[in-house]
């Protein structure tokens, strides 16, 4: 990880303190699911050994135990940590850049279909990002479009999501 300065004039988003806690009350949060699944599925000890749910157990337990010591360390112990930033605006509006439109990608897969998604996720971000000219742009997303087609679907023969709003390429006989 690299060093970061906190004496910069950059508006912290959230301290590495409040991201600690969070953090470790979601990985708690996942112990007790897993560990709930666990006990249906039964976590002791049968006549022919472990049941299902056994090791489950035991690592829920460990994800558990551990998330509340870093949890008890970042809320009582660590209050320094309070004033260290974790992340300030410019960064994270960085990663937002690159979150968001993946999220949007996501949807996309589910509606118009991963080619037609990969087609314009690509060439956007490298017309966005990457200040690529729109040729270049269009060139290599159309490629790469057409070798996960060819590769997947006709070597493969495994089909990827087409889209369940509305399939753009029917009309070049992709079902």
């Amino acid at each position: 990880m690299s060093e970061h300065n906190n004496n910069s004039n950059t508006e912290s988003v959230i301290s590495v303190r409040a991201m600690e806690i969070i953090t470790s009350l979601a990985f708690i949060a996942l112990g007790i699911v897993v560990m709930t699944g666990s006990i249906k599925l039964g976590a002791s000890w049968g006549s022919d050994g472990p049941e299902a749910g056994y090791f489950p157990f035991y690592v829920s337990l460990i994800i558990i135990v551990s998330s509340a010591i870093t949890l008890y360390q970042a809320a009582i112990v660590n209050k320094k940590k309070k004033t260290e930033s974790f992340v300030d605006k410019e960064s994270f509006g960085q990663v937002l850049a690159v979150l968001l439109p993946a999220f949007v990608f996501i949807l996309g897969v589910q509606l118009i279909g991963i080619y037609v998604s990969s087609f314009v996720y690509i060439a956007v971000f490298m017309v966005w990002l990457g200040k690529y000219p729109i040729w270049k742009a269009v060139a290599v997303a159309l490629g790469v479009s057409a070798a996960l087609y060819f590769m997947f679907e006709y070597w493969f023969q495994v089909p990827l999501p087409h889209g369940s709003w509305i399939n753009p390429l029917e009309f070049l006989g992709v079902n």
